[in-house]
């Protein structure tokens, strides 16, 4: 661990999060990008309190968490061990931008529709949509799981014309990309961005996550085959389940070389 990372460990009085909670996140990420192998335990709590600069009773809730989280095995005299992973999510073995690859990622994941109704579209739905504000948009909410684990929270909003062709039952069976087409909404592009969030009391319990943890932002406006706008899209991730992945070129542009997706 870096000098830097041991000051930001630190914190300071007006830091909100407790240094366990610090702690945990630090461990967590490092047992995902699997820098410690299930054959060999994790530093002891003396190692750890040295390199984290905490005391021992911080190192035990942080591991108790990891412990409660399924990442870690703890066997007394032996040590505390991260649990092997061998399985992709299916967020990252599919989201990729590519249309289809959505559809996909949508029907092997599980999803509980929580909100479904009508609504008047804020400033920023209708500059996306393309609509007047405060027209009436389709405004739906969405958990999604992976074997009873969620991992995203989806906030989706369409036409009003589009969105009157399917329920609420329809969206908990079926991917809304396919509803879309299924409305004669032809989907041929979408632009995405992605940003990064702290999660809220909210969100933090639907994801079984804590209120300040992490979150991946994405917003998708998906167009049809005329280029007009049939969906918008505000998802909520957590950011170990999601990978985007793009292609790179080198192109010539003001006489340099530069990258191009």
């Amino acid at each position: 661990m870096t000098d830097l990372s041991k000051r930001q460990l630190g914190g300071d009085a007006s830091d909100p999060w407790p240094k366990h909670h610090r702690v945990y996140l630090v461990l967590r990420q490092e047992i995902l990008e699997g820098r410690y192998t299930p054959e060999h335990p994790l530093p002891n709590e003396i190692l750890l309190t040295e390199q984290f600069q905490v005391s021992r009773i911080t190192i035990r809730k942080a591991m108790e968490r990891l412990d409660r989280e399924g990442l870690v095995v703890r066997y007394r005299g032996k040590g505390t061990f991260p649990v092997a992973s061998n399985e992709s999510s299916p967020v990252q073995a599919s989201i990729s931008g590519v249309i289809e690859n959505l559809i996909a990622m949508g029907l092997k994941t599980e999803v509980k529709v929580l909100d479904f109704g009508y609504v008047a579209a804020s400033a920023e739905v209708a500059q996306a949509l393309e609509v007047a504000s405060g027209s009436s948009v389709q405004k739906a909410t969405r958990v999604r799981s992976h074997r009873g684990a969620p991992f995203s929270l989806l906030t989706t909003y369409v036409p009003e014309a589009i969105g009157r062709t399917f329920s609420e039952q329809d969206m908990a069976s079926q991917p809304l990309l396919l509803l879309l087409e299924r409305a004669g909404a032809k989907v041929a592009r979408a632009e995405q961005a992605i940003t990064a969030k702290l999660a809220t009391p909210a969100q933090a319990s639907l994801l079984d996550m804590e209120p300040g943890d992490a979150l991946l932002c994405i917003r998708r406006t998906v167009f049809d085959e005329d280029d007009r706008p049939v969906e918008y899209i505000e998802g909520f991730y957590c950011p170990d389940t999601y990978e985007h992945q793009m292609s790179l070129g080198r192109k010539t542009h003001n006489n340099q070389r530069v990258w191009d997706a």
